[in-house]
């Protein structure tokens, strides 16, 4: 199984083939790691893999009973996690990349996990998540470098690294989001 769509061989000088739709529907935890898509984007997939994040929460939130969005939203995050463990270490491997930028599963989980804690947040409130989140996730400033360092590789370890930093991405945004609400 390839990586790519293509039928062409690529030296190890070379960079990774990046994964094609023939890849993304090749295994289940293809789609799941790569975000139904979202991480194939040619430019900052982890960025479309949060905006797909947040569209998908905006419309679970409109869906879902308020009643009951606690309850349903933890338990998506709760699925999701031990779910995402097991894509993300399948698709690294099939990839032959320790931590690829096509695998987006822990920018979504991590964005969703950030959104749920902040509502009833507006979409400024939001779009201010979105951006710190993105800013932490990216630039990987101290905690997030330490915990992006913890677990590499390949293997059921690596696919927790994967998910970990972007987790330890959230919780930097959301105690930003935190200070801000105590300060003003």
């Amino acid at each position: 199984m390839t990586a790519t769509d293509s039928s062409t061989p690529s030296s190890s000088a070379d960079a990774p083939p990046r994964p094609g739709l023939a890849f993304l529907f090749a295994h289940p935890a293809h789609a799941i790691a790569l975000g139904l898509g979202s991480g194939l984007a040619r430019l900052a997939p982890g960025t479309s893999g949060t905006l797909w994040a947040w569209a998908t929460f905006v419309i679970w939130q409109r869906f879902v009973p308020a009643a009951q969005f606690d309850a349903w939203t933890a338990a998506v995050l709760a699925l999701s996690l031990p779910l995402g463990w097991w894509a993300c270490t399948v698709t690294a491997r099939n990839m032959n990349v320790a931590d690829p930028g096509q695998i987006v599963w822990d920018e979504i989980v991590a964005f969703w996990l950030v959104l749920w804690l902040i509502v009833p947040a507006g979409f400024f409130g939001q779009l201010a998540a979105f951006l710190l989140f993105r800013y932490f996730d990216a630039a990987k400033p101290g905690p997030v470098r330490w915990a992006d360092s913890l677990f590499k590789g390949f293997g059921a370890r690596g696919g927790f690294g994967i998910l970990f930093d972007d987790l330890v991405a959230a919780a930097c945004t959301l105690l930003v989001i935190a200070l801000w609400r105590w300060v003003w």
